[in-house]
């Protein structure tokens, strides 16, 4: 199994998943989350959040416009968003590649701009709306760990 496919039904599913993700983590992963606008990356990262740990006093949101966003945790955050970026060269250019060989967890909004710099080992969600609040995530392991790590909840939600 090198992807899985399943539907997020409501509010209510997509925290749990996000928090789910947010306990599995470990030090240097990098969460890459693609998909249209208001797919639901931001709320999923605000989940991912609270499953490091983050305190209640920070609040999580989008950094479309600072592109960076850091906060403390069982495991620091490193949360991104590249929609205003251009592509590779400005992410390479702006050092952001550093962090994902930090000690932290990044998370990575729009992360297909940064191309070829973002790590193999990486996990990839593809975003889609669906209907009334449904997401539909297709999941891609990388060459990391995170297939092992989400074999349990692939085994009873995603159906490819």
């Amino acid at each position: 199994m090198s992807n899985c496919t399943f539907t997020l039904r409501d509010l209510a599913a997509t925290s749990a998943f996000g928090h789910l993700l947010g306990k599995l983590a470990q030090p240097g992963d990098v969460i890459c989350l693609d998909g249209d606008l208001g797919a639901g990356k931001t709320a999923l990262t605000q989940e991912i959040a609270r499953g490091l740990q983050v305190p209640d006093s920070c609040y999580v949101t989008s950094p479309t416009f600072s592109i960076l966003q850091e906060y403390p945790g069982r495991i620091p955050l490193y949360h991104m968003d590249f929609y205003r970026l251009s592509g590779e060269v400005e992410v390479e250019d702006l050092g952001f590649e550093e962090f994902f060989y930090f000690s932290g967890v990044t998370v990575i909004e729009w992360s297909a701009r940064a191309g070829d710099l973002i790590p193999e080992s990486r996990l990839l969600l593809k975003m889609t709306i669906e209907q009334n609040l449904a997401r539909k995530i297709c999941l891609d392991f990388g060459s990391g760990s995170w297939k092992d790590r989400l074999q349990s909840f692939c085994i009873k939600h995603c159906c490819t």
